[in-house]
């Protein structure tokens, strides 16, 4: 071996070193977001900053400058692999996903920063993770080549291989646009228009109000008809009362049931086929049809019945606002902060549901918009009304039991004080229909939950869950008068969909229209069961 090749085989090592930590981390992290043939595409888009480790650089400025660019190109497809690991680990959810993009559409500042403060600790591991990648990152790429030096055989082939790989690689579209630059400029773009399709939706209830109208839609039972429909927000049956939980959190739902019996029925295998919010209200309220198909929208229908609607809600939310609330006659939003976690509790909204039943109209659809129990827990009932807080008792045991950390456990109870007060507001609202309104009259009382939520149920979780069962079982209860028809028999074992809502919702207000269908409607006598398809897996509809 020659003096030459002697003296640069250090920096020789050095500079493979360096090119084999920085393909290693980026290769380790890209796999962490990506699977499949995707790893390989990413990791083709990234290799540029590799080859450009191996080539010579003497001049010190220019070193810095590619050690400076390396890094940057590095940390870009760190922070793309990070951020899809954290979604994947908490959701089961790609970024370009409906539920993220909705998510994120549908997100303030404030709602970001609420939203940071419960999940903090996951964040903060990824984080870490982050930050140990940015440092590896860093000190590797220093390590550049800085002369001309010999070569093994092998590695002047691969890094022409690379080259070759990584030219295929930003020629083609498809793989082209999976560089974290453009994906997440394309990204944001696409979230941009969708808050901005929510913020201007007068020509779709235009067309849903038309498309209602056409459809002739008729009352079929004669004299004065009210409907309350109270729609609570992440709300898990499992730990209700009223569906045998062991803890007293429907104290007054339960009194209800034990008083009104057979006029009562409790839904016990209700499910939601949504994870969040938005999607689920659509289905609900377009009787779980796609868009493509120009389904009726349930409060369209009823004006065109000839009731009068009200959208009471305490969620302080453009999507919902613009896809549903400003369909009805009267609107009233009484949460004017911005963010769902903010602390306006849901007794507030009272008052206007006293009001909506105390007016004349002869028919009478009142939607009720809840938070229920959506993060931040503690923010879901008043201050000092945790009756659970610190107990030790059953629930808490099984928590420990089965491996719950101390926070998902104090989330828990947190959560079981929620739906104590919840239960207080949801019972009041049904306590007025009943008392409220003509004797003779009709009246019926709806409640659902948009979906779930995960609480140490099935994982050491709590929050939204589109990855277990909890995120998809709700509570669904219904109350008619002497007015109406009794429940037939095991009506309450009936499994139940959530974005099968709006048919039950039309019989309870006695609509038939042009297109009325009867087997997805779970009070009918031709109901027909077919059981939806989630991302998760169920082994039972009827438990």
């Amino acid at each position: 071996m020659s003096a030459t090749a002697k003296s640069s085989s250090p920096a020789q090592r050095s500079t493979l070193l360096a090119c084999a930590a920085v393909g290693a981390t980026l290769l380790m992290l890209i796999a962490l977001g990506h699977d499949g043939r995707r790893v390989a595409q990413l990791f083709a888009l990234a290799s540029p900053a590799l080859v450009w480790l191996a080539w010579p650089v003497r001049g010190a400025r220019a070193h810095r400058v590619r050690t400076c660019v390396v890094w940057l190109w590095a940390m870009g497809f760190a922070l793309d692999g990070v951020i899809r690991a954290y979604l994947l680990d908490g959701y089961q959810a790609a970024p370009d996903s409906s539920l993220i993009q909705s998510a994120a559409a549908n997100t303030n500042s404030r709602e970001g920063a609420e939203y940071l403060s419960m999940h903090w600790r996951a964040m903060l591991v990824w984080s870490g993770a982050l930050l140990a990648a940015g440092l590896a990152l860093g000190r590797f790429a220093q390590r550049g080549a800085r002369q001309a030096m010999a070569w093994p055989r092998w590695a002047v082939p691969l890094l022409c291989l690379a080259l070759l790989v990584s030219t295929v690689a930003y020629l083609s579209k498809p793989w082209r646009r999976l560089h974290p630059v453009l994906f997440w400029s394309q990204w944001s773009q696409s979230v941009q228009a969708l808050r901005a399709g929510w913020a201007d939706q007068q020509q779709q209830r235009d067309t849903a109000l038309a498309r209602a109208a056409a459809a002739a839609p008729v009352v079929v039972q004669e004299g004065p008809a009210t409907l309350v429909l109270v729609i609570t927000d992440s709300i898990n049956r499992d730990n209700m009362a009223l569906y045998g939980y062991r803890r007293a959190t429907t104290p007054r739902l339960l009194a209800h049931k034990a008083q009104l019996g057979d006029q009562m029925v409790v839904l016990r295998n209700a499910w939601s086929v949504d994870a969040s919010t938005v999607p689920s209200l659509r289905n609900m309220f377009n009787f779980g049809l796609p868009p493509e198909q120009e389904p009726q929208h349930v409060l369209a229908l009823a004006r065109a019945a000839g009731y009068k609607v009200w959208w009471m809600s305490n969620h302080d939310d453009v999507a919902i606002e613009q896809q549903h609330a400003r369909l009805a006659d009267v609107v009233d939003i009484v949460n004017r902060t911005p963010g769902r976690a903010g602390a306006s509790l849901d007794g507030e909204l009272l008052d206007c549901v006293r009001e909506a039943l105390e007016d004349p109209a002869e028919r009478k659809l009142i939607v009720v918009h809840l938070m229920g129990a959506h993060p931040h827990y503690v923010l879901r009932f008043p201050a000092g009304a945790n009756p659970f807080d610190d107990q030790v008792d059953d629930v808490e045991a099984g928590l420990e039991k089965s491996g719950r950390s101390a926070w998902v456990r104090r989330f828990r109870q947190e959560y079981d004080a929620a739906l104590l007060y919840h239960d207080s507001v949801v019972s009041e609202t049904l306590q007025l229909v009943r008392t409220i309104g003509r004797a003779d009259g009709y009246r019926a009382w709806m409640y659902l939950s948009d979906h779930g939520q995960e609480v140490g149920h099935g994982s050491n979780h709590a929050g939204h869950s589109p990855s277990t069962a909890s995120g998809y079982r709700i509570p669904t209860v219904i109350w008619r008068n002497s007015a109406a028809e009794p429940y037939r028999a095991g009506t309450g074992d009936r499994p139940f969909r959530a974005d099968w809502a709006g048919w039950t919702m039309a019989d309870l207000l006695n609509i038939r229209w042009t297109g009325d269908a009867t087997d997805r409607n779970a009070l009918g006598e031709g109901y027909r069961w077919v059981a939806p398809v989630l991302p998760v897996k169920v082994s039972s509809f009827e438990d």
